[in-house]
């Protein structure tokens, strides 16, 4: 059988490409033909990735369109005859941009309409999560089922040294790690003021790194950075490195006491696992489809005290049996996303659309 998957832009270091190449693998380890189409594509990703363009992106069996912006891949999918399977990412909701991205806003709101579009032309919708997935029934998909997104943990979990950043992180300060975007939905804002209860109730040897692009909501960026300023915080105590290799970003993980997710809409929050892969605590506000994502693992808090949560991460951070438990329990939690999972639930979706 020959099942395809459509994705709209292929960059190395995406997660939702990566999750696609590994289930182009897996499909091809069951036996069936398997490729990737995008309609933009990386320099260094043309021998994984196919031009959507060619003829053959529509010549699959079973198609897999993975869905996160409105593209002319949508009307595409529409009009193939059968075994149409949606992926869906998760789109922001697009008050998040209101006050900061006019244009954000728009697209954001055109891509939910866009998504609904499909709702009568889809044979299987899978959510990576069954937040996503209440989502896609809530847009009237009849056939929904979950997907969790294909993750390659072991590229940080087993990433050689980097001694330049080795040596500068390890410099006698706590390090607190965020990884994503710079974006209003992830509440990089509430992190801040959470540093500045941090450093006055429990503690002032602290560094918060900031890994993940800051050009895509310029404004909030100049937001965040104004908010340091405002609370006169020392600079040099919040790094902000921007888009980084495995290879850095494998190094952050390894450096950092803690990972933290103050994030208030997530549609599976893939940083939380690849923190737990590293041995590292994940310190999370309980929120949309991270709590699901977790499973039980790292610590959850709601509402969003900072006071409590200061004195929370304070125990996370300094007391080792309370570590020791919480990263034993993150690594249980792993399994469930380890191979033969993902095997296993790609055979049940092949199976469940084959009957179509």
């Amino acid at each position: 059988m020959i099942v395809n998957q459509w994705v709209p832009a292929a960059h190395r270091g995406d997660a939702i490409g990566d999750s696609a190449r590994r289930v182009r693998d897996a499909l091809r380890s069951l036996g069936h033909a398997s490729d990737i189409y995008a309609l933009t594509i990386d320099d260094d990703m043309r021998e994984e990735v196919r031009p959507f363009a060619s003829p053959d992106s529509s010549a699959g069996d079973v198609t897999i369109f993975h869905y996160a912006l409105p593209s002319p891949m949508t009307q595409s999918f529409a009009a193939l005859p059968h075994r149409r399977v949606l992926q869906y990412h998760n789109i922001t909701p697009p008050h998040f941009f209101a006050a900061y991205e006019p244009a954000v806003f728009k697209i954001t709101a055109l891509g939910r309409r866009d998504l609904a579009s499909l709702a009568d032309n889809t044979d299987l919708a899978l959510g990576d999560s069954e937040f996503n997935r209440r989502d896609l029934e809530a847009l009237g998909f009849r056939r929904t089922g979950v997907f969790p997104i294909a993750l390659d943990l072991d590229r940080i979990a087993s990433a050689p040294p980097h001694p330049v950043l080795d040596r500068m992180l390890n410099d006698g300060l706590t390090n607190f790690l965020f990884v994503g975007r710079i974006v209003p939905n992830k509440r990089v804002e509430d992190i801040i003021e959470l540093a500045e209860v941090y450093k006055r109730y429990i503690d002032t040897h602290y560094r918060f790194i900031f890994v993940g692009r800051p050009d895509g909501i310029p404004r909030y960026h100049a937001t965040v950075r104004a908010l340091i300023r405002e609370f006169d915080m020392l600079p040099d105590r919040f790094l902000f490195p921007g888009a980084v290799t495995d290879w850095e970003l494998a190094a952050y993980y390894r450096a950092a006491s803690v990972y933290l997710s103050l994030s208030e809409h997530e549609g599976f929050c893939v940083p939380v696992l690849e923190a737990m892969a590293a041995g590292v605590p994940v310190f999370a506000y309980e929120s949309t489809a991270v709590v699901e994502t977790l499973g039980g693992a790292g610590v959850c808090w709601s509402p969003k005290d900072l006071e409590f949560a200061a004195e929370l991460l304070g125990q996370v951070t300094f007391d080792p049996a309370m570590r020791a438990k919480v990263i034993t329990t993150q690594y249980t939690r792993l399994e469930h996303f380890n191979e033969s999972r993902l095997v296993e639930r790609l055979k049940t979706a092949l199976a469940a659309v084959s009957q179509i």
